[in-house]
């Protein structure tokens, strides 16, 4: 396949922006800075760490919403394509959806969780160690949609899924056993195990928007924008007042204090600028990823998403290592090695569970003969308007939408199972 300059500029900024994600949240949390007065050291305030993850997934939320400003703009597109062809007034389409979804309001709530628990997690553990981690969704998106889609797994599915535990488990030990680490083992452990608690979220989140929205074939920047729009009301109006008044080790005895989180970026242009950089990278991220798997293949998904994780841990040992050891990470010569053999793993399995392994020599691992005459699809997100053909789409595109589209990919960082309308 030929990659055109736009292929090029597309890729390098799905890399870029998802990569941007990652060390902007890792950064926010490595910023010591003052914050709201604290009533049991006599109203003063001493610099401490951004450990925020709640207000930081209102932000993502925020970065999620302006994805609805892309899809007025790819409505603008394809109303004059409409216009142009047709010679119809775009007042005479009737398959337009409606802005305001509550249904997308489902979802959202499991967006809004897996999100926090990702980001209580990267507290305590390195931002290579959390990005590898969020590969487990292979493991848990395939027995939930076996479960509860009904999706037959195949041999090479059921590999696949084995090879990424094995991987999840080498980089799960490396973090742990760490002796440089920032945390100690208990709390790197909790880390561990609230990111894979995340990333079951994230599958259920998965499940449930293909349970409802499937046969909506809503644009998959609509779906992301209104998710947006609904977590920053819920965050604002139930979630994060909720935080503020249950007891805890944060500001004043809350479990968290937004109010701590907003002085603290008030008082630090380089956690403003760090929160920045995480909003918009949340959207470009979206836009460029959805722009990615409607022009190329899961293929290259796969890889882009190789290259993120490399790239998030080329840049935590540059940052440490010549400019600030207050951020970034360093390089463990103990267990350092451990962790990369783990990363190799994941990447075998997440190619074996996507189908980019040819072991058809082997018999187990052979397709079915077809009955039917089905057409070969690269990705989930390119499902026709006969969505029924999904199901066959996403027993081979699976690992290509595991860390997709979304935000934070978290940020959700997963790709949509919808394909938009007038495509």
């Amino acid at each position: 396949m030929a990659f055109t300059i736009a292929n090029v500029l597309l890729m390098i900024g799905m890399l870029v922006t998802g990569s941007i994600n990652t060390l902007s949240k890792k950064a926010q949390n490595d910023c010591n800075v003052t914050g709201y007065p604290d009533h049991s050291a006599n109203n003063t305030s001493q610099p401490h760490s951004f450990d925020h993850p709640w207000f930081q997934t209102l932000i993502m939320f925020f970065g999620e919403t302006l994805c609805l400003f892309g899809l007025c703009y790819t409505r603008r597109k394809e109303t004059l394509k409409w216009r142009k062809v047709t010679n119809i007034s775009p007042v005479e389409k009737t398959n337009v959806e409606k802005m305001i979804q509550f249904i997308i309001a489902v979802p959202t709530i499991c967006d809004l969780i897996g999100t926090s628990l990702a980001g209580i997690g990267l507290v305590y553990v390195d931002a290579s160690v959390w990005q590898m981690l969020r590969g487990s969704i292979i493991v848990f998106a395939g027995i939930l949609s076996k479960i509860f889609l009904k999706r037959k797994l195949r041999p090479i599915h059921w590999i696949g899924i084995t090879v990424v535990v094995f991987g999840l488990i080498m980089v799960g030990c490396s973090s742990v056993f760490k002796s440089n680490h920032k945390s100690s083992s208990s709390e790197t452990l909790l880390g561990i195990l609230l990111i894979l608690g995340s990333q079951a979220v994230s599958a259920t989140q998965m499940v449930i928007e293909e349970t409802f929205l499937k046969k909506r074939a809503y644009h998959p920047l609509h779906v992301v924008g209104l998710e947006g729009s609904y977590g920053i009301l819920f965050m604002a109006c139930a979630v994060l007042p909720a935080m503020y008044f249950i007891p805890g080790s944060d500001i004043n005895n809350t479990y968290e204090n937004s109010l701590d989180a907003m002085y603290q970026i008030a008082n630090s242009s380089r956690l403003l600028i760090f929160c920045f950089l995480y909003l918009f990278s949340i959207a470009f991220y979206n836009y460029f990823g959805l722009a990615v798997t409607r022009s190329l293949t899961a293929v290259h998904r796969t890889l882009i998403d190789a290259c993120r994780t490399i790239l998030v841990w080329v840049v935590d040992l540059f940052v440490f290592y010549v400019f600030d050891k207050n951020f970034g990470e360093p390089f463990d010569n103990q267990y350092g090695l451990l962790q990369v053999d783990g990363f190799i793993f994941l990447m075998i399995g997440t190619a074996l569970y996507n189908g980019l392994l040819d072991l058809s020599f082997i018999p187990w691992f052979r397709e079915p003969p077809q009955l039917y005459d089905i057409p070969a699809y690269t990705d989930s997100i390119n499902v026709s308007h006969d969505t029924d053909k999904l199901e066959d789409v996403l027993e081979v595109g699976r690992a290509g939408n595991i860390q997709g589209v979304d935000e934070e990919s978290e940020p959700n960082e997963r790709s949509r199972l919808i394909e938009p309308n007038g495509n």
